[in-house]
């Protein structure tokens, strides 16, 4: 298997823990809590505890992959949206 394989199957399991049986649509706003949760705890362990390296992480490299992710996706799906 290869090392994207395995982050796809990650990612799946992280979002099938954070959606824990909740609707993502109808319950947007505790999945969403539950997001901000997970990332903002991710970034702090990733960058040792140091808040300033965690929000500049945020900012400069999670921020806009995250963006290229979504863009992907739409030109993937024809941008139906």
């Amino acid at each position: 298997m290869t090392e994207a394989s395995r982050d796809t199957r990650r990612a799946m399991a992280a979002i099938r823990e954070i959606l824990d049986g909740r609707d993502p649509v109808r319950d947007r706003p505790q999945v969403l809590i539950t997001l901000d949760h997970v990332v903002s705890a991710l970034l702090l362990a990733a960058m040792e505890q140091d808040h300033r390296k965690a929000v500049a992480m945020l900012n400069e490299g999670t921020v806009p992959h995250v963006e290229e992710r979504i863009a992907l996706h739409a030109s993937r799906t024809g941008d139906r949206k």
